[in-house]
């Protein structure tokens, strides 16, 4: 479903580029309890300027989620000075994502997508008693084909709650085992 997207959105490219955006003269111009924000607002009009935007609307500049997440990672008042950021221009609207993906971001981008996959293959079962025939399926009224669906997507539901329910599970016994050896060791006064 996803390479879908990707192969739609590679096909309606208009204008791709790679930045490296400066942010600190931006931001040095405010408190610094607002620091990131601004330089996610400078980061925005910058592209927006340089990936000729109409009207320089920077709701037109869709920032991706590891991107701010990397502006942001060191706190409100301390931001990134300057990012290497690749934009794409699709249908008039700009996005934007890191162009160099750290190894802890793409770790991120694979857990995210195997929780994804997981959730849509829990959903998705095989029962060898339902083996429907074409002939039935043609015979079959319209409740009894809305029945089927709002039993397929309860079953999706069901298995949804199912993962989550083992995940949290998981992690509750993890914790347990661990923290036996939490106490802290200080190995300078050790000899």
């Amino acid at each position: 479903m996803a390479e879908n997207k990707e192969t739609k959105v590679e096909e309606k490219i208009e204008l791709q580029r790679e930045y490296v955006v400066p942010m600190r003269r931006g931001f040095l111009k405010v408190p610094s309890y607002r620091k990131a924000k601004k330089a996610v607002a400078v980061l925005k009009e910058f592209i927006a300027k340089h990936m000729k935007v109409e009207d320089r609307d920077v709701r037109k500049v869709k920032l991706d989620m590891y991107l701010n997440e990397e502006i942001w990672h060191r706190g409100i008042k301390n931001p990134l000075h300057k990012v290497k950021v690749k934009a794409k221009k699709i249908n008039g609207i700009v996005y934007v994502e890191l162009a160099e993906i750290p190894d802890f971001v793409k770790f991120k981008m694979a857990r995210a997508e195997n929780r994804a996959s997981k959730v849509t293959t829990a959903g998705i079962s095989h029962d060898d008693k339902n083996d429907h025939t074409e002939e039935s399926e043609k015979s079959k009224t319209d409740e009894q084909k809305t029945d089927e669906a709002e039993k397929g997507k309860a079953t999706q539901e069901a298995g949804v709650k199912e993962n989550k329910a083992k995940a949290k599970a998981q992690k509750q016994t993890q914790q347990t085992k661990h923290e036996k050896n939490t106490t802290p060791r200080r190995t300078v006064l050790q000899k």
